[in-house]
């Protein structure tokens, strides 16, 4: 990977939670979007405390909403389908705005509504802070397997190579007089689908060989501090991180007792 490479989600600054050990916002994230999808979906009040905590990390990381908001619109299908839920559910039904909806769809719809977009507001939050060098090196410390690293670390630096390279394909197709969005064209997009993925996978093959040629064993090194590499995390770090994720264990335990 490039000195300079970064993720598009990545936002660039100098605030704690971006000098923070990677490993510990991994853990954080994976302890707070279990502590939100384990509360009960009929006590509405956990959400809004939950959504406060991720509103303050965006402030400590100053992180403007106006940049989250759009970038969270990768849920929108999950919205679709829970909007279709309190017409298809069954059991009891209430009457609004003439609509005859189900009890227990509005219920199921609510919870994917507000804990989807709680878990990408909170993932969001892990990558605007967090560069595409230092998610391998964090899963490495975590003790993931060096195999999962490896193609974690491959699919953030040529993501950008392979759409790049569809783009091409693309504008090649349209300069020979096709229509992309033409129905007609639907063999040619396929066939151009197919040879991306031939090209992917020769590509694959042949940076895994150089990879190995290069003295490549199955992990990814550690940089030096400095060079790209986050120092990994203390203690301090990891009991000021568990001050927030302490909370939202705190409240969705809460609910529960109060249900």
């Amino acid at each position: 990977m490039a000195g300079g490479h970064a993720h598009p989600l990545y936002r660039q600054g100098d605030s704690a939670l971006h000098r923070l050990a990677p490993e510990v916002k991994i853990v954080c994230l994976v302890v707070f979007v279990v502590a939100v999808v384990a509360t009960p979906r009929e006590t509405f009040w956990p959400f809004g405390v939950y959504a406060l905590i991720i509103v303050s990390m965006w402030a400590v990381a100053k992180i403007p909403p106006a940049w989250v908001l759009p970038r969270m619109l990768i849920e929108a299908p999950f919205l679709i389908l829970a909007v279709l839920l309190p017409f298809a559910e069954g059991g009891e039904r209430v009457e609004f705005a003439g609509l005859q909806l189900s009890v227990t769809g509005l219920y199921a719809a609510w919870g994917i509504v507000v804990k989807g977009t709680l878990g990408v507001a909170a993932s969001l939050t892990v990558a605007a802070t967090t560069t595409a060098r230092e998610l391998p090196l964090a899963l490495s410390r975590l003790g993931v397997p060096g195999t999962v690293i490896s193609m974690l670390t491959l699919m953030i630096r040529y993501i950008d190579v392979l759409s790049t390279e569809a783009n091409r394909m693309r504008m090649a197709r349209i300069s020979r007089g096709d229509s992309p969005r033409g129905l007609h064209q639907a063999g040619a997009i396929a066939k151009s689908v197919g040879a991306l993925f031939l090209r992917s996978y020769e590509r694959g093959e042949r940076v895994y060989l150089a990879m190995l040629s290069r003295g490549y064993e199955g992990r990814i090194p550690e940089l030096a501090v400095g060079a790209g590499s986050a120092a990994a995390a203390t203690p301090r770090q990891w009991l000021v991180a568990a001050v927030p994720v302490s909370a939202a264990v705190l409240v969705a335990a809460t609910a529960w007792g109060l249900r």
